[in-house]
């Protein structure tokens, strides 16, 4: 039997999370404005999720939009934000931070990990607006907690990034590429099928849950049609 795909489902609140775990959602990731593609979500939304669902939870550490971590004093305030979301209670996060030159912010990420304290994280799509993906992974391999890379392969999304992520796939027992690849960023149900052949065992959807759009909620049918989708598709 092959193992079951991770379905991971951005929520924006208690109804998103209600739904997407009705519908067969393994993991939320836990975000506010959308229209910064997802910022850190106030405390209260992380403690009324955590209080109606008992899924996995991944929580944005990101104060603003566009990748990079800021100067010295934003990067005190990103490492303050992490701080008061592990005493709520969290125990998972997404984060990643580029430089001006594309090369990832070490010494930002690094900083942000110390105060995770060993708690597992994703690499969000930063990797995908990176100058050299190859040097992020090497950057960061064997950061504490680090365990996933959330990637289309494309800052153009998953139409454009799929050799780069059937590639990477292939790599997955060489350092720097152990880490699971969760698919997420313009993903469609069509592109399932060829992913998870290619032995890809983790998706991430957020518009593709809500036929209304971000302004509506997500859709417990919708979420459902993609776990379908993932149970179906078996890796060769």
């Amino acid at each position: 039997m092959s193992k079951r795909a991770v379905l991971e489902v951005i929520a924006l609140d208690v109804e998103d999370a209600v739904a997407a775990q009705a519908g067969g959602a393994d993991r939320l990731e836990l975000v506010t404005d959308m229209a910064a593609d997802g910022l850190t979500p106030p405390v209260a939304v992380l403690t009324g999720i955590r209080a109606a669902v008992d899924l996995s939870l991944r929580v944005m550490v990101r104060l603003a939009d566009g990748f990079a971590a800021g100067a010295a004093n934003d990067v005190d305030r990103l490492v303050r934000t992490a701080g008061e979301l592990r005493a709520a209670g969290a125990d998972e996060f997404v984060l990643g931070f580029l430089d001006a030159h594309g090369c990832v912010d070490l010494t930002a990420v690094e900083r942000v990990v110390a105060e995770l304290d060993g708690c597992p994280w994703t690499f969000h799509r930063a990797l995908d607006h990176a100058a050299d993906r190859d040097a992020v992974r090497k950057q960061l391999d064997g950061l504490p907690g680090l365990d996933t890379y959330l990637t289309a392969g494309s800052a153009d999304g998953v139409d454009a990034g799929l050799p780069t992520l059937l590639a990477e796939a292939a790599r997955h027992t060489e350092p720097g590429y152990e880490q699971q690849l969760l698919v997420g960023g313009g993903l469609r149900l069509g592109h399932v099928p060829r992913l998870r052949a290619a032995g890809l065992n983790a998706f991430h959807i957020g518009g593709a849950a809500r036929p209304h759009g971000w302004t509506g909620p997500v859709s417990e049918r919708s979420v459902r049609q993609w776990r379908r989708t993932l149970d179906a598709a078996q890796p060769e």
